[in-house]
Order: C-alpha cells, then structure tokens, then sequence
C-alpha cells in the first residue's frame, strides 16, 4: 500500500487511504470470519417481495409482506381445496 501510494496514481492513492482508514476493522472481519451474507440475502429478499407486490395500492400492506416473508419459521398460507 505504501509504495502504490507514493506513486502518486490518482485511482490508487484513494483506495489505499480507504485500507488505510479502517485496517483495524478489515483484520478484525477477516479474524473473525464476518460477511455480509446475510444483509445482502435479506436485502434481496426484500427486492423479490417490492416485485412480487408490484399491484398493492397501499404500502402497509407492502411492508406486512415483507414482515410476513421476514418472519422465523414458513408460514403456507390456505390455500383453496379443488
């Protein structure tokens, strides 16, 4: 990082004050093995739900989708006998 640094490139000097910046937090994910797995498959999760409500007239009744898709266990709905 230092030696790219001092080479003064503009698209490496930025990147590398960043590393700089927060290497006590990089080296303490990568110790303790965190990702941001479960933040991103949560966030998608709830891009699929805006897409699956695409007709709802009113947005409280997108967030109780979201809350109910969100929830622990799965929930099955009733579905109709043929």
């Amino acid at each position: 990082i230092g030696r790219a640094s001092r080479r003064r490139i503009p698209e490496i000097v930025e990147p590398c004050g960043k590393i700089r910046r927060r290497r006590d937090d990089i080296l303490t994910t990568i110790r303790l093995g965190h990702s941001n797995a479960r933040i991103e498959a949560f966030n998608n999760k709830i891009k699929v739900t805006i897409r699956m409500a695409h007709g709802f007239r009113d947005t409280d009744n997108l967030i109780a989708m979201i809350k109910l898709r969100s929830a622990g266990p799965p929930i099955h709905l009733p579905t109709p006998i043929p």
